[in-house]
């Protein structure tokens, strides 16, 4: 890979970062960015944080090229307790999803481990009082009226606009563990969350009544074997949906067939060879993530050590497999010490199709040809500022390239980790979360 990090896309250039710029050691766990996601036009662009806020920003259109400001922010979720189970409910936003847009106003879904919320963003006009009955333009009183003539009425006037963000719904009491997935279908009535043992479908009028579709919790919870990791609908089919497990399958559901989905349509699982079996074997197989792509074609799934590419009609073997972190199967016995094998990279398919993003420790990132051998390989760091202000913005992101893909593992810091990400709908731009920092890099 050249020094300008060109892959088919063009070459990747840092555009904007949003958040403090300071070192991690200063920041403090609220800060950290749980989601990211841009809305349907790409127009627009929301964050979730540890502390329970949600940041969206808005395109500038007085910029060129893809360009964000400051929109709004609000706090989403408190911190909650629990009685029954003697629990404490954190505040972190686990998912936002964008409702597509009907009128001037925004609907986003956004969910903690148990709350789903659904939020109206809108432009509310400010009015005061401009003139009234009891005093005169330079505030002396005025006296009573004597005649009908005389009499003022109050006049309002509009002061200032502002971006008011107002819950409409709350979906409460419906999951009993913790919330990984929300997805809204393409009807845009209904939507899916999903919890380690359980999928249920919502209307997104009815807050008080879900459907249990998927139901995977055993009877003796001593022969559970599998949870369930995340899930999407599919993004044309209204009655088609995916989840994935921490055994490294994805099943494919159609509604249609009965109630509770628990026979699935198609399951997409690659066997292991039993000769490099382990006691690792199972964490590092569990799927993190799953995205369709745009055309519902083709399945993205992302474990440890690799990002899976499948074919929707062809579920024996992918299509493509990605090997992402393939030189830490040497260190698995530490990263279990310090439970980064439990971390969960996300996933992303560009708009087209044809690129896949991922994210790696050292704040590295990678994106990737679908149907070439093309491969970027980025860092959301700090320093890019610096590059930037001296003219080589450029090769900001750019300086992982020379390790042709491959990282020096001693130096690799485990406490950066590029775990969330989103893709611009029709553009070649990304939104990277790392740590407390929002990235932005935008391709030819």
């Amino acid at each position: 890979m050249d020094g300008d990090a060109s892959g088919s896309t063009g070459p990747w250039r840092f555009a904007q970062c949003f958040g403090d710029k300071g070192d991690v050691e200063d920041i403090t766990e609220a800060d950290i960015i749980s989601t990211v996601e841009f809305d349907h036009t790409g127009d627009y662009l929301a964050t979730g944080d540890k502390g329970g806020r949600v940041v969206l920003f808005e395109r500038n259109e007085s910029k060129k090229g893809c360009e964000y400001k400051f929109y709004t922010e609000f706090q989403s979720h408190e911190p909650e307790f629990d009685y029954l189970k003697s629990l404490e409910i954190e505040e972190k936003i686990n998912r936002i999803k964008w409702c597509k847009r009907q009128n001037a106003a925004h609907f986003l879904l956004s969910t903690n481990d148990k709350t789903i919320k659904l939020w109206k963003v809108f432009e509310k006009s400010l009015k005061v009082v401009a003139e009234n009955n009891h005093h005169d333009e330079k505030h002396n009183p005025l006296p009573p009226p004597t005649a009908r003539s005389s009499l003022r009425l109050p006049r309002m006037q509009n002061q200032d606009n502002i971006i008011a963000a107002v819950p409409r719904k709350v979906y409460a009491n419906a999951h009993a563990y913790h919330i990984n997935s929300i997805s809204i279908n393409s009807d845009g009535e209904t939507y899916i969350s999903a919890d380690d043992l359980r999928i249920n479908l919502w209307n997104l009028d009815i807050s008080d009544q879900s459907f249990n579709i998927v139901d995977i919790k055993p009877v003796n919870m001593e022969e559970l074997t599998e949870v369930i990791t995340a899930a999407e609908f599919h993004p044309i089919y209204c009655n088609v949906f995916m989840y994935s497990s921490s055994k490294g399958t994805i099943k494919l559901a159609d509604m249609r067939d009965s109630a509770l989905c628990d026979r699935y349509a198609k399951q997409y699982e690659e066997e292991e060879d039993p000769s490099s079996r382990s006691f690792f074997s199972e964490i590092i197989s569990s799927i993190s993530d799953v995205k369709f792509s745009r055309d519902g074609r083709y399945i993205l799934s992302r474990d440890y050590l690799s990002l899976k590419i499948w074919d929707v009609n062809m579920d024996s073997r992918p299509v493509k497999t990605i090997n992402i972190h393939e030189q830490l199967r040497g260190k698995l016995c530490d990263l279990y010490e310090n439970d980064c094998i439990f971390d969960k990279f996300e996933c992303a398919f560009s708009g087209d199709g044809s690129h896949v993003l991922t994210g790696s420790y050292h704040n590295y990132f990678r994106i990737y040809d679908v149907d070439g051998p093309g491969e970027v390989l980025l860092q959301a760091d700090k320093s890019a500022f610096k590059q930037k202000k001296i003219g080589g913005a450029k090769n900001a992101g750019a300086r992982a390239n020379g390790a042709k893909g491959g990282m020096n593992l001693d130096a690799i810091d485990f406490n950066k980790k590029i775990l969330h990400g989103s893709w611009h709908p029709r553009e070649n731009t990304i939104a990277i979360a790392a740590t407390n920092n929002l990235f932005l890099y935008s391709a030819a």
